[in-house]
């Protein structure tokens, strides 16, 4: 979790590291993939637990910063999950 790397563009998206274990990615887009790009890695796909994560661990100063989250996963979540998640990670409730 890298809180500093915040920025007002993020994608979220999920990615399978070893043996089936899913961990989503969230980056942020302005980084380019370079240094800074990474804001958190969780395990897991699930949006509420991913959503009470990003509460805990990234201040809300931080959050409110984000104007745009891009999520490429958005089919398997359904549109209230990615809003949901979207709206954990902008600072609205």
């Amino acid at each position: 979790m890298f809180p500093e790397n915040v920025g007002p563009y993020l994608t979220i998206d999920e990615t399978s590291l070893s043996q089936g274990e899913l961990y989503t990615v969230i980056t942020n887009k302005e980084a380019n993939g370079k240094k800074g790009c990474l804001v958190a890695m969780i395990k897991g796909v699930d949006s509420n637990r991913i959503k009470s994560i990003l509460h805990r661990k990234i201040p809300l100063e931080k959050r409110r910063i984000v104007k745009e989250v891009t999520l490429d996963m958005a089919r398997q979540y359904g549109t209230d999950r990615t809003k949901d998640l979207y709206q954990s990670y902008s600072g609205y409730r």
